[in-house]
């Protein structure tokens, strides 16, 4: 079976796909799935489950893509199952059940290098990290604990993730996920500010957050935190052979090949409003416990077998 609703599944995925059709609500939800689209509402009233239950399993479908989703204008997830049938390749040569992909998940207050501009500031789960407006708190050893920080007109915070790809493989898409929003004083949702992208030099994409987002409270942010941002918009930024795509729109022409990936160089991510932006209003990024997502910074591989790595007959 070769059509389009056809999904291969190369050894370095047995593992992966195997753990995600292992429950049975994901079953249930890719079988709720099979006459259209349905949001986690609906997910969750056809299947008795509560909201949280349903989005962590509709999640670990989507990490093993037998699920799509988009955000409606509410911003709640639409989900759609993409392929009715499965093909399973079975290993061959050493190597091939490597695993395909990988996520690493980075605290938001792990970078390595920042410009900021005050108001600026972090927060952790308790209560603030050193002096709000003061850039200098943003050295202090506490900003690992970090669940957001923000800063306002231009400026960047740059991050280090390990390549951990093996010889034998290399990267043919890369995703970074953050949860991010403008920054205004208090709050302001008419307040877009352009925020770029930058991996190992190259800027892949800007994205455009509408404003910094106050009136309804993050589902995570900590009671402490009374007022002012509360969560943001998730942005996903993947990068293939083909382009950069944000949230599954093309953004521009950078492919994966432009990146400098390999010989075991740390990847730079760089997250930006850049001096020039239209739209120079700074940025706050969440973390685990702040906002309505709380994962940090997400990179994810996916690999394949390397050019010229042979098959045994």
């Amino acid at each position: 079976m070769t059509d389009d609703r056809t999904k291969r599944i190369s050894p370095a995925q047995l593992q992966e796909t195997a753990k995600a059709l292992s429950g049975d609500l994901r079953l249930r939800i890719l079988e709720a799935l099979s006459d259209g689209p349905k949001s986690i509402s609906q997910l969750m009233a056809l299947l008795g489950a509560a909201q949280p239950t349903v989005s962590i399993n509709v999640q670990q479908l989507e990490q093993a893509g037998l699920l799509e989703s988009v955000p409606n204008a509410n911003r709640e997830k639409i989900c759609a199952r993409p392929y009715d049938h499965l093909h399973l390749e079975l290993p061959r040569a050493p190597g091939d059940s490597l695993h395909e992909r990988e996520q690493i998940v980075m605290p938001i207050g792990m970078y390595t290098l920042f410009q900021v501009n005050a108001p600026c500031g972090m927060a952790g789960k308790d209560g603030l990290i050193g002096a709000a407006d003061d850039p200098r708190s943003f050295y202090l050893p506490e900003r690992c604990d970090a669940s957001l920080l923000w800063f306002s007109e231009d400026g960047f915070v740059e991050y280090r993730f390990p390549d951990t790809t093996p010889p034998e493989q290399q990267v043919k898409e890369l995703t970074i996920a953050a949860e991010l929003c403008s920054e205004a004083r208090g709050f302001n949702e008419d307040w877009p500010s352009d925020i770029t992208l930058t991996l190992n030099g190259v800027k892949t994409a800007v994205v455009t957050p509408k404003g910094d987002y106050g009136m309804e409270r993050g589902k995570l942010t900590p009671p402490w935190w009374v007022y002012g941002t509360q969560f943001g918009e998730r942005f996903e930024w993947k990068t293939t052979p083909r382009g950069t795509w944000v949230n599954g729109v093309k953004a521009s022409d950078v492919t994966i090949g432009e990146l400098g990936l390999g010989d075991g160089r740390p990847i730079v991510v760089k997250l930006s409003v850049e001096p020039e932006a239209e739209h120079r209003r700074g940025l706050n990024l969440f973390g685990s416990g702040f906002g309505n997502y709380g994962e940090g910074i997400k990179l994810t591989f996916v690999r394949e077998k390397r050019p010229g790595i042979p098959h045994r007959a």
